[in-house]
């Protein structure tokens, strides 16, 4: 950040001329009078890189977000009774219980045992994502006629939702940063976070793959 300004660089990596996160895509009437034609954008990035400001930023200019962290959690809850079948036998080995004292599901427990091993986080995906398209697309259609951002850390996951969207802004920031950020934010063990840190550090790779075959431009903007 220099001058209260928040780098952005283009899929090549190159620092935009005039970089404030207040206006990548402005929604000013174009020259005709006309306002500009709603668009979805997803605003991505590794664990605690800044993604929620930057999706603030937008919200100024007339944005409405949908955190997916939080859909994602919502769609958990509505899946609970198959996550239990998947990976109780595997909380019992652990001696990890997966249920709360009111019968709700465990989320931080469930990320224990998923973070551990990418087969068994792509499991719980397999449960958990056809949800999370369905409660998303109904945010879309709520909200048409708006601009829309899809806040979301594996949005490459879900091509059905990647290919609305017509940019793709990647946060970045120090993974030291990103550490401080996350243990205050969460209150995770350093290991769990760790661990997930681990899991997204070829996320940008992935997005970059992504946008290449569906056409979707990137734009990386160091937070």
């Amino acid at each position: 950040m220099e001058n209260g300004k928040r780098k952005t660089e283009n899929s090549r990596g190159e620092v935009s001329p005039s970089a404030t996160m207040a206006s990548p895509f402005p929604p000013t009437p174009s020259p005709r009078g006309k306002p500009l034609k709603p668009q979805i954008i997803c605003i991505t990035g590794q664990m605690a890189a800044g993604k929620n400001y930057v999706c603030s930023q937008f919200e100024k200019e007339g944005f409405v977000s949908l955190d997916l962290d939080k859909t994602a959690h919502t769609a958990i809850s509505l899946c609970t009774p198959q996550i239990i079948s998947a990976f109780g036998g595997e909380a019992e080995k652990r001696g990890i219980s997966l249920l709360n004292e009111d019968g709700s599901l465990n989320r931080r427990a469930l990320g224990q045992i998923v973070f551990s091993s990418p087969a068994l986080l792509a499991q719980q995906e397999s449960i958990v994502y056809p949800k999370i398209i369905e409660l998303t697309n109904q945010f879309i259609e709520e909200n048409s006629g708006k601009s829309v951002i899809l806040n979301a850390t594996v949005l490459f996951k879900t091509p059905e939702l990647l290919s609305k969207c017509e940019k793709i802004f990647f946060v970045k920031a120090n993974p030291i940063k990103r550490l401080i950020r996350a243990k205050k934010r969460d209150g995770l063990p350093l290991r769990q976070i760790l661990a997930r840190f681990k899991n997204q550090r070829n996320l940008l790779k992935e997005y970059m793959c992504a946008a290449e075959k569906l056409n979707i431009p990137v734009e990386i903007v160091r937070n």
